[in-house]
């Protein structure tokens, strides 16, 4: 079975980019792993982990309805979100990585922020990085 990996992250970016990788992987009867990676340590507070399980939750009361094969990751392990996507998307051997970013002002639209320029320079496969709206 074909995999899609999504990292995901409480935002608009983050959001648009799990509904278009469900649509992907529906559309590709795909198993979707959706991957939130914090960093841990003194970089993020037991109050960001809490809300990111909670959004999380959400995604895995939501999933079931949607007819595909899934799998949701909280990984709190002092990685970079970039190196989390890129370490699942390998030991599942992905074929597409799906990521978001917000736009940014005229001359930072020549920077997509690090976590998706990284994902997409160290990927293996295609990567859609989908920008909110």
């Amino acid at each position: 079975m074909a995999t899609i990996v999504v990292g995901f992250k409480d935002n608009p970016g983050g959001r648009r980019a799990l509904e278009l990788a469900i649509d992907e992987a529906r559309r590709r009867n795909a198993k979707l792993i959706v991957v939130n990676s914090l960093r841990g340590g003194y970089d993020t507070s037991p109050e960001e982990i809490n809300e990111s399980r909670r959004a999380l939750s959400g995604i895995e009361e939501r999933l079931p309805d949607e007819g595909i094969e899934f799998d949701v990751q909280q990984l709190v392990r002092d990685n970079a979100a970039s190196e989390d996507i890129l370490q699942v998307a390998s030991e599942d051997n992905a074929e597409l990585i799906v990521v978001g970013y917000h736009r940014r002002s005229a001359t930072g639209k020549l920077l997509l922020g690090s976590t998706p320029l990284a994902v997409m320079q160290g990927a293996d496969c295609p990567v859609l990085a989908i920008a909110e709206s």
